[in-house]
């Protein structure tokens, strides 16, 4: 038997967030070597298990995956949340990209200057509010289904929920315009393997605070 995926990255959100939850997502049980120096990240660039020099890596299935995307695609592909044809998985691509982009400006956020953090909170409400989370709810609402793809979870669906749960520790009420968002989160959330991992002790991460960033800058040199 083939052993549990290995993460390795730092011991915080980042771009391995999404590895974890989509693995959790699936029942996939992970094991993870935390980067805490960065001396422990040129030793995986010096033993050259990184193929473009980055981080997130993931050991599975015998190989050492890179590139976040392809790491998230081989993973939905595996354990069947990628839909049943090209069609729901163009569609299955276009919404992670769109979550994507929105949890891009949240993760950055507390590596921005003091001054300029305020603007950049009030633009990531203004287009979660207007450019992304009405395209999900239009969604829900024209094909009146449970999920966003082909009526079964999939990788669109438990992005969505992160990308929720990370807005509203950017502000609370940021889905009181979205009755049908709401009601998708807590359906999504209460998916056995889903809910598992929302759990205190889980292998999910805490928000990024102001030591974590001190961390991430000392190891990557940012």
């Amino acid at each position: 038997m083939a052993g549990k995926p290995k993460l390795h990255y730092t011991k915080g959100r980042g771009k391995m967030e999404s590895i974890r939850w989509l693995l959790a997502a699936a029942g996939v049980e992970f094991e993870e070597e935390f980067i805490e120096t960065k001396e422990d990240l040129e030793k995986l660039r010096n033993d050259g298990v990184l193929l473009f020099q980055q981080v997130p890596m993931v050991e599975i299935d015998g190989m050492r995956m890179v590139q976040t995307r392809a790491i998230l695609s081989y993973i939905a592909a595996k354990y069947n949340l990628y839909g049943k044809d090209l069609k729901e998985r163009a569609w299955i691509d276009m919404y992670v990209e769109g979550t994507t982009d929105l949890m891009g400006m949240i993760m950055y956020l507390p590596f921005q200057p003091a001054d300029t953090k305020e603007k950049n909170l009030a633009l990531i409400i203004e287009r979660a509010t207007t450019r992304y989370f009405p395209v999900y709810e239009k969604a829900l609402k024209d094909h009146g289904q449970d999920y966003l793809v082909g009526n079964k979870l999939s990788w669109a669906d438990v992005h969505l929920l992160e990308a929720i749960l990370m807005a509203e520790e950017c502000k609370p009420d940021v889905l009181s315009a979205f009755p049908l968002l709401q009601a998708f989160k807590g359906r999504i959330s209460n998916i056995p393997t889903i809910k598992k991992f929302l759990q205190p002790g889980s292998q999910r991460k805490p928000p990024t605070d102001e030591k974590f960033v001190a961390v991430v800058r000392k190891i990557f040199n940012i």
